[in-house]
């Protein structure tokens, strides 16, 4: 065996040591400063879809109160109340009853949901502005759960001061 002198086995020690330094960089400090930073990339992303969750969780909430709104009051409305008749008392109290031209009921039942949904397609010929302002109001206002889903306004007469209207008004029941 040869011996190394005093300086040689420095230079061993040195390299040694660089090589024992750059295997402990190379395959612990390095892979643990890496899997840290992907664990605060994952960090982030995990934060930004709590944070999603949260605004859909709310948004949710929203609708939900809105739907449960809505159901009490389809619930609450009179079981025995009619479009039908309700739209015919509607446009007599406003003197629109001679404008009717005609007035066509339907009934459908959406699958899997509870509500039945009542539809009257209605023409009214050579009405005012302000009469088909106040026949909308008086529908819109009541409290039957009545909208308006369609509306078709066309202008009729010399003076075009007419108005001839077809709509389509809907009404839920449980």
């Amino acid at each position: 065996m040869t011996r190394f002198n005093k300086r040689e086995r420095l230079m061993l020690i040195l390299a040694a040591g660089f090589i024992g330094i750059f295997f402990i960089c190379q395959f612990v400090v390095f892979p643990l400063i890496d899997k840290r930073e992907q664990l605060q990339r994952t960090l982030l992303a995990k934060s930004r879809s709590l944070s999603e969750v949260q605004k859909l969780a709310m948004q949710y909430n929203q609708i939900r109160k809105q739907s449960d709104s809505a159901r009490d009051r389809i619930a609450k409305s009179k079981s025995s109340f009619s479009l039908f008749s309700f739209l015919d008392r509607t446009a007599g109290a406003v003197r629109l009853k001679d404008r009717i031209a005609y007035m066509k009921p339907s009934t459908s039942a959406p699958k899997n949901s509870p509500f039945k949904i009542s539809t009257v397609e209605l023409k009214l010929l050579s009405i005012t502005l302000d009469q088909l302002v106040s026949y909308l109001y008086k529908i819109e206002t009541a409290n039957n759960t009545v909208h308006v889903k369609r509306l078709s306004i066309a202008r009729t007469g010399k003076k075009n001061d007419l108005l001839t209207v077809i709509m389509e008004i809907e009404s839920y029941k449980i």
